[in-house]
């Protein structure tokens, strides 16, 4: 069986410990304050359950799935035999530079050391390690136990080696690595997000439209394709010869958009009252909880749908 470490035991170690858990993976579970873990298996398990009721865990009880994630207190314990480890601190620099110097000095050199972040480059966090060619970033959306799309970065002197390991062991568990051949800040999804979020800002700070129409036309408009196909597909589908056909068709009328959209508006001020303000107008920050759950159990849903809709129709 093959063998992760998932150092850090927040809502993202978490929900990695119940991805390679179901993917077949012995899991060690780590974190810096073991009395965080107890409460770590607390969650994990109502989580197995929600999954099991929307059997998402691929006809294995949540008992067996539970079983494979061992808590340890000692880092040095957690990470001996790992093929992987999945690092999740705190999003501040300096932890996570200790935390993978400590890491290239207690595994063996063949383990694959990946980074959770979503803003520091693998250079950064691998710089002058002694094992650095074995170190990237392998970003998910969260939950990734529920939206499997990771993005795995590679430093300048990452191994392609290290790439097709880490790649395999996402693969492996049901994962859709997104393989960069290069860093660059923000990654894939957070540049793709950025573009849309620094949008919306826009036409609500300029008073062309209300933050709330902009969360409708993406749940009820723009993100029921996205859930299935992206950017490039959806544009060569709405043109009759293809994506050449349709930058025929609309690349100058795209053009013109792009050219009013390099202003970057500030997200503070009036309009994050009026983006706030509508918000709460939705319910009080007191219910975000519940709110979150809300999202898990539509993402539930959705997965199942995906998965039963590509049996059916194909991807």
């Amino acid at each position: 069986m093959n063998r992760c470490a998932v150092v850090g035991a927040g809502l993202i170690g978490r929900a990695w410990a119940i991805a390679f858990a179901r993917g077949g993976f012995a899991v060690a579970l780590y974190d810096a304050a073991p009395a965080v873990l107890p409460d770590a298996r607390i969650w994990i398990e109502a989580a197995l359950a929600d999954l099991e009721a929307y059997d998402l865990l691929h006809g294995q009880a949540p008992s067996l799935i539970s079983e494979r994630i061992t808590l340890k207190p000692d880092l040095a314990d957690a990470v001996a035999g790992a093929t992987l480890v999945q690092e999740n601190v705190p999003e501040k620099l300096e932890p996570k530079r200790e935390i993978f110097a400590a890491l290239d000095g207690l595994c063996d050199s063949e383990t694959v050391l990946a980074s959770s972040t979503s803003g520091f480059l693998p250079s950064v966090l691998s710089a002058g390690l002694v094992g650095q060619q074995r170190c990237l970033v392998a970003h998910p959306l969260n939950p990734p136990y529920l939206v499997p799309a990771v993005e795995l970065v590679p430093a300048p002197w990452t191994a392609p080696e290290a790439m097709d390991r880490a790649a395999e062991c996402y693969a492996a568990i049901g994962m859709t690595p997104l393989r960069m051949h290069r860093e660059i800040e923000g990654f894939i999804m957070n540049r793709l997000q950025g573009a849309l979020k620094h949008e919306a800002w826009r036409l609500v700070a300029g008073g062309y439209c209300s933050a709330e129409d902009v969360d409708r036309g993406v749940a009820e408009g723009l993100g029921l394709r996205w859930s299935f196909m992206g950017p490039f597909e959806t544009a060569e589908l709405n043109a009759p010869g293809g994506i050449r056909d349709y930058v025929e068709r609309y690349g100058e009328l795209y053009a013109g958009i792009g050219r009013s959209q390099n202003e970057i508006v500030s997200w503070e001020g009036d309009v994050l009252d009026q983006v706030e303000a509508a918000r709460r107008a939705v319910g009080p920050v007191s219910e975000l909880a519940g709110r979150r759950d809300w999202r898990d159990r539509r993402l539930m849903a959705l997965a199942a749908h995906k998965r039963e809709s590509d049996g059916r129709w194909g991807k």
